[in-house]
C-alpha cells in the first residue's frame, strides 16, 4: 500500500538538520532554472513581497551551491495537515510503517519517502516554472506514474493540484478520502477541517498499521465516522456532526 500526501508551504524552523544531499538529475534541472531568477522575478513567480523573495532567493542559491542543510521531509513540512500528524508520538513500529507506506508528492524531488532528506524550499505546481519547455506537471508525470506502478492499493490524501500530475489511468485507481461536516442536515466540505482531518486520519492509519480499505472504514476520530451512504467504490466519506 502507498499513502500519498502533499507538501506544505509552511516549514518547521525547529527541524533537525542532517547531512548534505545530492540531487537527482531532474531535481538539478529544476534548481538550475529557478536559481537563474532574480529576487524580483521570484516575487512575481510566488506573488510575494520582495523581502520574502529575498529569503527564497537565498534558499535556491544554497541548494544550487550545495551548501543547503537537509531535513527529513515529514519533519520539515509544517502546514496544517502536518501539524495534525502525531509525528512526535510515533514509536519505532510507527516509523517503520511510515517508511514502508507513506510517500510525499513534491514538485522538486518527485514522489519521495516520508523520511527522505530534502532542503528548505518553496515550490508547488501552481508556480509558472518551465523546465525543458515543459510545465512542472508534465516534467514529472512519467516519474509520478512510475512511483506507483504495480501497487495494488494507492490511498490519496493529495489535493487536486498534486493528483493531476498523475495520468488519468493512475488517478482512476486511487482510493480518496472525503471529510465532511454535517450541520443542520447539510453536508459541507471545509478546507481547514479537511486539512486537519487528513493529518489525523494519517495518524490513525499509522498507529493502527492499516493495510486495507475495510480497515480504513473502521477508523473514528474527532467524531468523524465512515458514512456508507456518502461513499462510493473509490471515495470513502467520513462525516462529523456539529
Amino acid at each position: 500500500m502507498k499513502i500519498l500526501i502533499p507538501t506544505a508551504k509552511e516549514l518547521n524552523k525547529k527541524a533537525i538538520p542532517h547531512k548534505k544531499i545530492s540531487l537527482s538529475d531532474k531535481s538539478t534541472e529544476i534548481v538550475s532554472e529557478i536559481a537563474k531568477l532574480s529576487v524580483e522575478d521570484l516575487a512575481k513567480v510566488y506573488k510575494i513581497k520582495d523581502e520574502k523573495a529575498v529569503e527564497e532567493f537565498s534558499r535556491w542559491q544554497a541548494i544550487k551551491n550545495k551548501t543547503a542543510n537537509s531535513y527529513k521531509a515529514l519533519e520539515l513540512f509544517n502546514g496544517l495537515m502536518y501539524r495534525n500528524i502525531d509525528r512526535a508520538g510515533f514509536d519505532e513500529s510507527d516509523k517503520k510503517y511510515v517508511e514502508e507506506n507513506v510517500f510525499i508528492a513534491t514538485s522538486l524531488y518527485g514522489v519521495i519517502g516520508a523520511y527522505d532528506l530534502i532542503q528548505e524550499h518553496r515550490l508547488d505546481f501552481l508556480q509558472n516554472i518551465k523546465v525543458k519547455n515543459q510545465s512542472l506537471k508534465n516534467f514529472w508525470k512519467e516519474s509520478y506514474d512510475k512511483s506507483i506502478e504495480g501497487e495494488e492499493l494507492v490511498v490519496s490524501l493529495l489535493s487536486s493540484e498534486f493528483e493531476e500530475v498523475f495520468s488519468k489511468d493512475q488517478r482512476d485507481r486511487f482510493i480518496r478520502l472525503s471529510f465532511m461536516e454535517e450541520k443542520d442536515g447539510v453536508l459541507k466540505v471545509h478546507s481547514t477541517i479537511s486539512k486537519k482531518a487528513r493529518g489525523k486520519f494519517l495518524t490513525e492509519l499509522v498507529k493502527n498499521k492499516v493495510s486495507s480499505v475495510d480497515e480504513m472504514k473502521k477508523i473514528q476520530f474527532d467524531d468523524f465516522k465512515f458514512s456508507v451512504e456518502n461513499s462510493d467504490e473509490r471515495t470513502l466519506a467520513f462525516i462529523t456532526k456539529r
